[in-house]
């Protein structure tokens, strides 16, 4: 008997379709819950939510650290940010504007002489109120258009170890030897780690300086002119700020007794250059100095006030005037933007973490002398090390530094911080392995911490 073969089942369009989801469903990946990107910001948020409910609020060293914290920064605001820091951020501006790109090539080029090269770049930070950040882009300028890079790398290490802003903060608050000392290592260790940097990859500056080419300088004035300008500047900001010697007699304390009579004939000074030398409206000038003036006399004993009107003043005439003025206002306000907060932010945290002298922060000073305390080789090198790698706004060393020796800080440790926090920081060796590569950046930021370390022993021992 024979069978018949099986029919072969046929199904429908439909049935093949329902068949086939179950197999594509169990295909498919699964979506994610929440992106990366979110897991990140939710993660935030239940910290920042975690640090808000467990605050420990009523505990006496919390409350009395966020007191410190406030104190310290209505302190640096009333005393030393329109004295200081408003004058520093206009001289920053200038530089941009006034000084051009072939002056800088003419000093400090290849071809340029040594002598003069090594000493505009020492120097060139007493003019200058930046960060070991805001430097890097005026130095990879330099450096890539020519300079040589023994005088870019005493100008990298000048810039933001040295402005005179810097140095008088450090002098007033922290000492007038810790102010010497500072601006004679800096000025010093310049030149020593340019040369030493010149030396070290001379082979290569040499065929350098063989293929560079001078740009022709963009001159708008004679350099006496720019000479005179930023030294008018400087006058202000040193007279405004000259403090009160321990001692009522002496050569410092006859300065102090006439230092504002002084800083107003540079201010007198300044406004003349405004007018005759970068075009500004005589009338607001002449506005400006009557008003400075008049509130000078209302308010004999508040000197700050008719100050403070100055600066107004030349904020408006910067602000409203063309040409170089405005890009001057423009320069001064890019500074500002970027100075200020970062410098307040320092100050808090410097409060919160380490109080002011004789105050102690959340820190207890043991933890801080333990570890910086006296005058040893590792305290040196700890604070060499720890310098150069965390982010000093400008200025903000000083009132950070306030706190660490109010907590116990030996000066020579003080002082290698002093030299190697202000000129590197991690971001700017970032930047730095970037422009001069890995090589150099390293033997650019040994130099720096090695110099910092002997400096400190040796001011520690004599001080």
């Amino acid at each position: 008997m024979t069978t018949a073969p099986p029919k072969p089942q046929t199904r429908n369009s439909a049935d093949e379709a329902d068949s086939a989801r179950p197999a594509l469903a169990c295909t498919a990946p699964r979506a994610a819950i929440l992106p990366a990107a979110e897991w990140k910001k939710l993660a935030a948020m239940v910290a920042v939510f975690l640090v808000f409910c467990y605050l420990p609020i009523g505990t006496p060293r919390f409350d009395n650290a966020v007191g410190e914290s406030l104190a310290l920064t209505r302190w640096y605001a009333r005393e030393h940010v329109l004295l200081c820091l408003v004058p520093a951020l206009f001289i920053a501006g200038a530089i941009g504007v006034f000084v051009s790109q072939g002056s800088v090539m003419k000093y400090l080029g290849a071809g340029a002489n040594k002598l003069l090269a090594y000493g505009v770049a020492s120097v060139s930070g007493t003019i200058l109120a930046v960060c070991s950040c805001t430097v890097l882009p005026l130095f990879a300028g330099i450096w890539r258009m020519g300079a040589g890079l023994g005088p870019a790398t005493a100008f990298l290490y000048s810039g933001p170890a040295i402005n005179a802003l810097a140095i008088i903060l450090t002098a007033r608050i922290l000492g007038l030897e810790l102010g010497i000392a500072r601006a004679v290592g800096a000025i010093v260790f310049s030149i020593l780690i340019g040369l030493l940097m010149h030396l070290i990859y001379r082979k290569e500056e040499s065929q350098k300086a063989a293929a560079a080419v001078m740009p022709d300088a963009d001159v708008r004035r004679p350099l006496w002119q720019n000479a005179t300008f930023f030294a008018l500047m400087l006058a202000v900001l040193v007279f405004a700020n000259w403090g009160a010697p321990q001692s009522g007699s002496g050569f410092f304390a006859l300065v102090h007794s006439v230092k504002w009579p002084i800083a107003s004939l540079a201010a007198a000074g300044l406004g003349f250059v405004l007018v005759r030398w970068l075009g500004a409206s005589w009338w607001k000038v002449v506005a400006t100095g009557a008003i400075t003036a008049g509130l000078a006399l209302l308010f004999p004993a508040l000197p700050l006030v008719a100050f403070t009107a100055a600066v107004v003043g030349l904020c408006f005439i910067t602000m409203t005037d063309g040409g170089e003025l405005r890009d001057w206002f423009d320069a001064t306000w890019s500074f500002a933007k970027q100075i200020m907060p970062l410098l307040f932010i320092g100050v808090l945290v410097a409060g919160f973490l380490l109080g002011r002298p004789e105050h102690e922060g959340l820190v207890p000073s043991a933890w801080v002398a333990g570890a910086v305390g006296g005058n040893s080789f590792a305290a040196n090198a700890l604070a060499s090390v720890l310098g150069a790698f965390m982010y000093f706004a400008t200025l903000t060393e000083v009132p950070i530094l306030q706190g660490l020796m109010g907590s116990g800080m030996g000066k020579g440790p003080a002082l290698a911080l002093l030299l190697a926090g202000p000129a590197l920081s991690l971001p700017s060796m970032l930047v730095l392995r970037s422009v001069m590569g890995t090589h150099k950046t390293l033997v650019y930021c040994a130099l720096v911490i090695v110099m910092a370390t002997i400096s400190g022993l040796v001011y520690g021992a004599i001080f």
